[in-house]
């Protein structure tokens, strides 16, 4: 496996080379990014590079939040992406990725308005800015991202559609634990007893799908998920039932459920199909 880290070397060692498949990270790797870097592989085929970009962007960092300790470790994770069979890891400095005097950024609507645009303002300024700089540092023709961040998701689709970008955005199913949390690398930050509280987000949202698919109406059964969440200790930020790709609110299934609640000062998001 290639490791780079200035975009001169990058661009040398792509010229020569197939097509692309990127994985964008911020690093902290688990099971959930391998699957990625698996699904990376089966779309460009042996003859064709799976590259993985390991940079924690501050740019979709808000003042006050984990930047500084989100957790980094680039040994380990370099080792993870060798043994999946990466073939190019790029990890750009903050100053390779933003040089002095850079003066802009993207701004998505539609998709990124609402849920954690409300929630996290600015966060996805910094998402599509940081994506669309790596789409065009490596030339991809297919980026593979995790559905867990899907209003993210949505909102880099919509950015590479409006901008005519020649590549294919692809989601990929959650990895979950055994209990059912969605892999995060914000899960270390659970200490045990918050870790054995956590499955009850995704517990109370396949509750919830489940009554609303006997036909309990869907404000009942999100009020009842609502308040089994409160009652284990969650703080919630939003559950709600929207339309899978404009990320607005629908009044009954089909839809995607999403949410966003904290256990202290962890933030978990989840979704599902409903």
């Amino acid at each position: 496996m290639r490791i780079l880290r200035d975009l001169p070397t990058l661009r040398a060692e792509l010229a020569s080379l197939g097509p692309v498949a990127l994985v964008p990270t911020m690093g902290a790797l688990h099971a959930g990014h391998l699957s990625l870097i698996a699904a990376a592989r089966r779309e460009v085929g042996p003859g064709g590079v799976v590259a993985a970009s390991i940079f924690v962007n501050p740019l979709q960092f808000l003042p006050g939040e984990d930047f500084d300790r989100y957790p980094r470790q680039e040994e380990a994770d370099l080792a993870m992406l060798a043994e999946a069979g990466c073939d190019l890891a790029w990890l750009p400095s903050v100053e390779t990725m933003y040089p002095p005097g850079q003066a802009s950024t993207i701004i998505v609507e539609g998709p990124a308005q609402g849920w954690e645009g409300t929630a996290r303002p600015g966060h996805f300024r910094g998402v599509a800015t940081v994506c669309a700089k790596l789409f065009l540092q490596t030339g991809a023709s297919v980026a593979l991202f995790g559905e867990k961040d899907w209003q993210q998701l949505q909102v880099i689709r919509r950015m590479a559609r409006d901008l005519d970008m020649p590549l294919r955005i692809l989601g990929c199913p959650t990895l979950r634990e055994a209990d059912g949390l969605a892999m995060s690398s914000r899960n270390r930050y659970l200490d045990p007893e918050a870790r054995a509280r956590a499955a009850a987000l995704p517990g109370a949202m396949r509750a919830a799908i489940e009554a609303m698919a006997r036909g309990t109406s869907p404000a009942a059964a999100l009020a009842t998920a609502r308040a089994g969440l409160t009652a284990s200790g969650f703080t919630l930020d939003y559950l709600a039932l929207v339309e899978p790709e404009t990320l607005l609110e629908v009044p009954a299934p089909p839809g995607r459920l999403i949410a966003a609640a904290r256990l202290g000062s962890i933030r978990l998001l989840d979704n599902m199909a409903a």
